[in-house]
C-alpha cells in the first residue's frame, strides 16, 4: 500500500470514527430531545432524591415499628411520666380553662408576637432587675419555639453581619444546629466542649477555640443542661467564656431549651445569659417553652437581642419583623397565651414552678437509680477514673452514657433499648418499671465481646 492509499483509508477511518459538524447537530438535537422526554417522564419537579431520615425522628419510627413488648425508648427529647406517658402540666390544664371562660378570640397576633408574651418571656430568662429590660435595650419576639428562635436569628446574622461570618458549636451538639445554621446560607464551625474522658467540659480546649475563631464571630452557648451531654460548664468557667468572647468581640447566641427543667430553679439555669448580660456583651438568646411547660406541639418560644442602647433594640425589632413576615407571617397564638397568663399570675407562677420542681426531681431520681443500679452489678465504665458518677453529674434531660456504637447497635437490636448513636440517652425515657432492665442490657452489651 502507498502513502497516498495509506492517508486516505486514515481519512475514511477518522470521518467514520469522528462524526461531522451536522451528525454532531443531529446528535445534540437527539439528547436533547431524549432529555425533555426523560424530564417529561419525572414530571416538573425533575430527579427529587428522598431524604434520609432524621436521626431522632428515624429513632422513633423504629421503635413504633418494634413489636417487642420490652421495648423503651430513650431517644426521644420529651418529658414521660413514670407510666411513660406523655404530661400535660396541671397548671397548663388550669390555664386552659381559664381561656375558655375568658372567651378569646383566635384573631393574628402580630408578627413580634403577643405583647403580653413579649413582656414577660425577657423576664424569666434575664430576670426583673435585668439592666438590659431596665434600660430598654432589649428587643424580644415571639417564634416558633426554640428552633425558629435560632433559624430567625441565623437569617439576622445572614442579613446584617458581615458576608462569611461564621456561627460556631460546642463539638458536640444538638444535631439540628448544623441544619438551622447551613439553611440560613451560613458556616456552621465547631469548638471543643466535651472531654470524653473525664466526662467534663473541656474548657481549656473551649477557651482556646474560641480565642482563635475570627474576630466578630458566632458563638452559640447552651444556656444550661448542654443537649446531647448535661455537661455544663462551672461558673468560673462561664466567667472566663465571657471574658474570651469579650476581647474577640465575637456575638454570643444562647440557646435556652431547659430553664427550669435542668436544676427545678430558673434563676439557678439562667445563671450564664446574666452574668454576660451584666458583663456589658451584646447578645442574642433563642428560648424554648417545649420542655419547661411540656407545650411541644404549640411551639412556642422567642428571640431576645441585648442591644448597646435603647435606638438599636427598636431598629432591630423593626427588621426581625420583616423576617418574620417574610417567613411564616406570625407566630401560635394558643400556647403563647399559656405561657404569659401563667409568668403574669404570681399564683399561676408559683403553680408551675412546682410542677417543673416535680419533673426536674424525677429526672434526678432516675439519674440516681442508674447510677446505683449500674454500681451494683459493678458494670464497667467507659470513663478513664472507671465509674458511672457522670450520670448523676450531668443535668438536665440526657445523659451523655459513653457507650460506643457498637455498644448503642446492640442496645436496639439484642434488648430494643432506642437511643442515640452517640450514646445519649433520655432520662425521661427512665421510670421505676424499666430500670433494672435498662441496667442490666448496658452491663451486658459493656462486657460482650465484640
Amino acid at each position: 500500500m502507498n502513502q497516498s492509499t495509506a492517508e486516505n483509508r486514515i481519512k475514511v477511518l477518522s470521518q467514520q470514527i469522528e462524526p461531522s459538524n451536522e451528525e454532531r447537530l443531529h446528535q445534540l438535537t437527539i439528547n436533547s430531545t431524549l432529555g425533555s422526554k426523560d424530564k417529561q417522564m419525572s414530571g416538573v419537579f425533575g430527579e427529587i432524591e428522598v431524604a434520609p431520615r432524621d436521626p431522632i425522628l428515624g429513632l422513633n419510627a423504629a421503635f413504633k415499628e418494634d413489636k417487642s413488648p420490652k421495648k423503651v425508648n430513650l431517644g426521644v427529647g420529651a418529658y414521660r411520666t413514670e407510666d411513660g406517658k406523655p404530661l400535660v402540666l396541671p397548671v397548663v390544664r388550669k390555664v386552659e380553662q381559664k381561656m375558655l371562660d375568658l372567651g378569646f378570640d383566635k384573631e393574628y397576633i402580630p408578627q413580634s408576637g403577643l405583647p403580653e408574651f413579649q413582656k414577660v418571656s425577657p423576664l424569666l430568662l434575664f430576670g426583673k432587675d435585668s439592666p438590659a429590660i431596665k434600660e430598654n435595650r432589649l428587643a424580644c419576639l415571639q417564634t416558633l419555639s426554640g428552633t425558629g428562635a435560632l433559624r430567625v436569628g441565623c437569617e439576622f446574622v445572614q442579613k446584617f453581619l458581615p458576608k462569611g461570618t461564621t456561627v460556631y458549636v460546642p463539638n458536640p451538639t444538638w444535631g439540628n444546629h448544623y441544619s438551622v445554621i447551613e439553611s440560613a446560607g451560613l458556616k456552621a464551625g465547631k469548638y471543643r466542649y466535651l472531654n470524653k474522658d473525664t466526662m467534663k467540659v473541656d474548657i481549656d480546649g473551649l477557651l482556646e477555640d474560641v480565642n482563635n475563631a475570627p474576630d466578630h464571630s458566632v458563638i452559640l452557648l447552651h444556656v444550661c443542661a448542654h443537649n446531647p451531654t448535661g455537661v455544663d460548664p462551672t461558673k468560673d468557667d462561664w466567667k472566663k467564656i465571657a471574658e474570651v468572647i469579650k476581647k474577640k468581640n465575637h456575638l454570643t447566641f444562647f440557646d435556652s431549651a431547659y430553664q427550669g427543667f435542668a436544676s427545678g430553679d430558673l434563676d439557678k439555669d439562667a445563671f450564664s445569659v446574666r452574668l454576660f448580660v451584666d458583663q456589658g456583651l451584646e447578645l442574642m438568646a433563642a428560648q424554648s417553652y417545649a420542655k419547661n411547660f411540656g407545650l411541644y406541639g404549640e411551639r412556642i418560644g422567642a428571640i431576645s437581642f441585648v442591644c448597646k442602647d435603647a435606638k438599636k433594640a427598636e431598629a432591630i425589632l423593626s427588621q426581625v419583623n420583616r423576617i418574620i413576615r417574610a417567613m411564616y407571617s406570625s407566630p401560635p397564638l394558643h400556647g403563647a397565651r399559656i405561657v404569659a397568663l401563667t409568668l403574669g399570675d404570681d399564683s399561676l407562677l408559683s403553680e408551675w414552678k412546682k410542677d417543673l420542681e416535680g419533673m426536674a426531681n424525677r429526672i434526678i431520681e432516675m439519674r440516681t437509680a442508674l447510677l446505683e443500679g449500674l454500681q451494683k452489678k459493678k458494670t464497667p465504665s467507659p470513663t478513664k477514673d472507671g465509674t458511672w458518677k457522670h450520670v448523676v453529674e450531668q443535668i438536665g434531660m440526657f445523659s451523655f452514657t459513653g457507650l460506643d456504637n457498637a455498644q448503642v447497635k446492640r442496645l436496639i437490636d439484642e434488648h430494643h433499648i432506642y437511643l442515640t448513636s452517640d450514646g445519649r440517652i433520655s432520662m425521661a425515657g427512665i421510670n421505676p418499671s424499666n430500670v433494672e432492665y435498662i441496667v442490666n442490657a448496658i452491663d451486658e452489651v459493656v462486657r460482650h465481646k465484640y
